[in-house]
This record gives C-alpha cells, structure tokens and sequence, in this order.
C-alpha cells in the first residue's frame, strides 16, 4: 500500500481529509519538524484519549498499540508549527473540560465520563471545521487526535494482526470472496 492509497483510507474512516495530509505524501519535509517536545504525561493522556476512541473489546485497543508514542511522532516531524500548536492546546484543553465538566482530569474520570466528554467534542470539532472559512486553517485539535488514533492503531502490528484478518503473504485476488456477517475486515 502507498502513503496515496492509505490517505484514502484514513480519509473514508474518518469522513474527512487527513490533516497534514500533503507532508505525508512529501515524505515529512517540514520546516518545523523535530520541534514539537511532548511529556510522558501528555503521552499518556494521548494514550488514554485514544483508548477511548478505540477501546480494548476481545481486541486490543488503541493503548496496546502504543497510539501516543504514534501521535507524538507524527505530530513532532509531519504538522506544521501551526497545527503543532493547536495540537498541544487540545492536550490540555482536554483536562481543562474534563476538570469544568467532572471536576477531575481526563485520566481520573470514569470510563463512561470519558466517552461523554469525547462525545461532546466530536460535536465541538464538527462544528468548529464546518464554520472554517480559511480551509488551510489548520482542524480542530480533536479531529487531529482522532485521525491520528485510528491511522496510528490499523497500521500497527497490533491493529493489523490482532484486529483486522491478516494474511503476511499476499494471496489470490478473489474479488468474490465470501463474507459473512461479523467477520474481520481484511489487512494485507
């Protein structure tokens, strides 16, 4: 699979165009890259946001796919200076709703307050890049974040093997495949 072809991908997954989208398929050659330093706790955070996005069923979730560490990078050596900073300021809005709306942090709240919170600001995001009248203007922080969530989990080793049907050596095209409901979608 190329970057092309895997931008399409994230781009049907998420309904929208991949944020940052054009230094991927430049290879990362950003001016900016390498600037962006994130804490282990911003890490973590990430981490915990993605595993609410994604969470682990008889699956794993976003968590055991190291997301964080995938956001971080991707962020660091792929955003420009301007979507870096809305990155990072969604980082710690995030705490800041969580604390105004539970009075706890995102990490302290309850699953269920988790999902509510992140519920509310999907809407926020919708919302928010609807209204962008410059469409340069880098998304909303939690647009980026839930890209990145699932660009980072189903192409990683745990998201392709362990939840989505994977076969390491590429077989015969069958474009008739049986499928029945419930199954696996197919990775190769």
């Amino acid at each position: 699979m190329n970057r092309r072809e895997l931008l399409r991908s994230i781009a049907l997954l998420t309904g929208a165009t991949v944020v940052g989208g054009e230094f991927l398929l430049s290879g990362c050659k950003n001016p900016a890259a390498g600037s962006l330093q994130l804490s282990p706790a911003m890490i973590n955070l990430l981490n915990e946001v993605a595993e609410t996005i994604l969470p682990a069923t008889d699956t794993p979730g976003a968590k055991a796919a190291a997301v964080g560490d995938f956001m971080k990078v991707m962020v660091s050596d792929c955003y420009t200076k301007e979507q870096q900073d809305v990155f990072v300021k969604g980082i710690t809005d995030i705490d800041k709703k969580a604390q105004a709306s539970t009075q706890q942090t995102f990490l302290n709240c309850t699953p269920e307050q988790r999902h509510a919170l992140l519920t509310s600001l999907e809407k926020e995001a919708k919302a928010y890049n609807e209204a962008r009248e410059d469409k340069k203007a880098p998304a909303h922080y939690y647009t980026l974040m839930k890209q990145l969530t699932l660009w980072g989990f189903f192409t990683s080793k745990t998201g392709m093997t362990e939840t989505l049907r994977h076969l390491p050596v590429p077989g015969r095209y069958d474009g008739n495949a049986p499928y029945s409901k419930g199954e696996k979608a197919w990775a190769e």
